[in-house]
C-alpha cells in the first residue's frame, strides 16, 4: 500500500495520474469538500463515492478556501493534516489542495469520468458538470448519512 503522504499530490501531478488512469481505461471519480474533522458521514459518503470507479480523487480546501467557506475559526485541523487523513483512507488515490472558492478550477484541469457530490446538491448547481459531461462524463449524487457533520461534532464539543 502507498505511503499515505505519496497520495497527497500537486494538480500537475494528480493530472499526470488520472491521464495514466484513465489511459489505462479505468474510470476516475472525483469529489471535493473541506473534510475537516473526518467522521462517519465522510467516510460513507467518499467509500460511496468510490465505488462508482476504479480510482478516487479528492479536491481539499485549502485554510485559506475554508476560511471563506466557513468563518475565521476553521478549519480546525490544517490542509496537510487533512490532507494525510484523508490519504489514508484505503479507497483514496489521490489528493489535492486547491486555494479557491470551488473547485471548477482543478475539475476542469483534471476531467474525471465522474464526478460526485452529496445529494444535498441538485446535478445542475454542481461546480464542473459541465465541463466533466462534455467532456463525456457523469455527475451523480449520493445520499448523506443524517446526523454527522462538522458543524454539528464542533457544536457538541462546546457544550
Amino acid at each position: 500500500m502507498e505511503q499515505t503522504a505519496q497520495k497527497v499530490l500537486s494538480k500537475k501531478n494528480l493530472k499526470q495520474k488520472v491521464i495514466e488512469w484513465q489511459s489505462q481505461n479505468l474510470k476516475v471519480v472525483f469529489s471535493n469538500g473541506c473534510f475537516d474533522i473526518l467522521h462517519l458521514g465522510h467516510i460513507d459518503y467518499l467509500e460511496k463515492a468510490s465505488a462508482q470507479g476504479d480510482k478516487l480523487v479528492i479536491g481539499l480546501n485549502s485554510d485559506n478556501s475554508v476560511r471563506l467557506l466557513k468563518g475565521e475559526n476553521r478549519p480546525i485541523n490544517n490542509e496537510e493534516a487533512r490532507a494525510r487523513m484523508l490519504a489514508a483512507l484505503a479507497f483514496v488515490d489521490g489528493v489535492a489542495v486547491f486555494d479557491e472558492e470551488t473547485p471548477k478550477e482543478l475539475i476542469e484541469y483534471l476531467l474525471p469520468n465522474v464526478l460526485v457530490k452529496g445529494s444535498d446538491y441538485n446535478v445542475e448547481n454542481i461546480v464542473g458538470a459541465k465541463s466533466v459531461i462534455a467532456n463525456g462524463g457523469t455527475v451523480n449524487t449520493i445520499d448523506l448519512v443524517d446526523g454527522y457533520s462538522t458543524t454539528s461534532i464542533i457544536e457538541k464539543i462546546k457544550k
